[in-house]
């Protein structure tokens, strides 16, 4: 396994769509109904442009095929996007640019938590450190920008893997979707001390 973690472009942004839904879709079906997927891919969950603006936003690619795998999504030099993910400064805790409930203003890094945000790793390639990979990236530029606390809306699925990695538990929380679904997650947190 050849993987690359680089900086999501805005020519990554189709491919990023792509990985996002075969993500949801192939992943978390164990922890919400078909229809709360659905309902999450057309109003919370998908590609933040302003975290790709911002710089904040990574891509793994898989530099060579290993094993003849071609499950991701193919990138103009050839690579598989295999997995995606970022942090922010700003204040929105989740959702892709069509999430009505967006506020990019800025955070300040000497009281509040950076965000993590938006990881998706594809089916074929879960479970093989590549989520790891983008945490650790995502961390060490947090903690360089300034800041000295990280929160996030986990997914259910995503529990345990932020638990291993030192988040902590705050509360649950339910995100509204269409036709009075909700989408429950976790909020969790960590501080630069671990």
């Amino acid at each position: 396994m050849n993987i690359r973690i680089r900086l999501a472009e805005a020519g990554d942004i189709p491919l990023l769509r792509e990985l996002i839904e075969a993500s949801v879709r192939g992943l978390q079906a164990g922890d919400y109904s078909a229809a709360q997927l659905e309902s999450a891919l057309r109003t919370v969950y998908g590609v933040d442009t302003q975290l790709i603006a911002d710089g904040t936003y990574f891509a793994a690619e898989e530099m060579e095929a290993s094993g003849g795998e071609s499950s991701g999504a193919k990138s103009s030099g050839g690579a598989l996007l295999v997995g995606c993910g970022g942090w922010s400064k700003r204040k929105t805790l989740f959702g892709g640019d069509q999430f009505a409930g967006r506020e990019d203003s800025l955070l300040d890094p000497s009281k509040d938590a950076a965000k993590i945000r938006a990881f998706f790793v594809h089916p074929a390639w879960a479970r093989r450190g590549i989520g790891g990979m983008i945490l650790e990236a995502c961390e060490a530029a947090a903690w360089a920008a300034g800041f000295r606390r990280l929160e996030m809306g986990a997914t259910l699925m995503g529990v345990p893997f932020y638990r291993a990695k030192g988040y902590a538990e705050l509360e649950a929380a339910e995100v509204p979707l269409e036709d009075g679904l909700t989408l429950p997650i976790v909020i969790m947190a960590k501080s630069s001390s671990g």
